[in-house]
């Protein structure tokens, strides 16, 4: 392509007028081959283009419904707290015939706790309570294992705290204690195994 001497830039004129001159130089087999190679060259280009619009499409319309679903994280962390406090009055309440007035508080707490958990369900935020499930580090985080007769080893035998999830991903973690199986039970002795330390052997004693 030529260059405007008054400007040292491209002509784009003259550039056109250049390239057709050299396309009429060109035998027709070579412009035919020359076509078809542009040709296949803008395909691959449309091709490359409507693919990456497709894949911009569906990354844009990924990030609004992930908006759209965790837009209350932060919101529904701090929320957490108060269900936690309204889950402890409710467990520190003595067992047992409190009196009329301490029965309607307990009402109204476990009624105030039911409406937050379904306030919070309706935006996406689910409790986990995984007792005698398995137990899962991607939604769990252990805090001591024990022995325990009625749950398999590998269990969550005890909830210290709810965990919360937020759509697919875990809002907090559920403090749980994981079954370690049933205690073992010490073997009693065979009649061939040697008396334990300081116990009396079989046989005569002196007088």
């Amino acid at each position: 392509m030529t260059q405007n001497p008054a400007t040292d830039e491209p002509d784009p004129e003259t550039g056109i007028e250049s390239d057709v001159a050299e396309r009429r130089e060109l035998r027709p087999e070579e412009r035919l081959e020359l076509v078809e190679s542009e040709r296949d060259d803008f395909r691959d280009k449309l091709l490359r283009t409507l693919a990456d619009m497709e894949n911009l499409r569906r990354r844009t319309e990924r990030e609004i419904a992930d908006a759209k679903a965790y837009a209350v994280t932060s919101f529904a962390r701090d929320m957490l707290g108060s269900a936690d406090n309204l889950r402890r009055a409710l467990e520190s309440v003595p067992q047992g015939d409190g009196g009329a007035a301490l029965t309607a508080l307990v009402e109204g707490v476990e009624l105030t706790e039911r409406d937050l958990l379904k306030t919070l369900e309706r935006h996406g935020v689910r409790r986990i309570e995984p007792f005698a499930e398995r137990f899962d580090p991607h939604l769990h985080q252990a805090i001591f294992e024990a022995p325990d007769d009625a749950i398999p080893k590998g269990m969550v035998s005890k909830v210290v705290q709810s965990g919360y999830k937020i759509g697919e991903r875990v809002l907090r973690p559920a403090l749980v204690g994981v079954s370690a199986g049933a205690p073992k039970v010490a073997e009693a002795p065979g009649p061939d195994a040697p008396p334990a330390a300081g116990a009396p052997e079989d046989g005569p004693t002196g007088a």
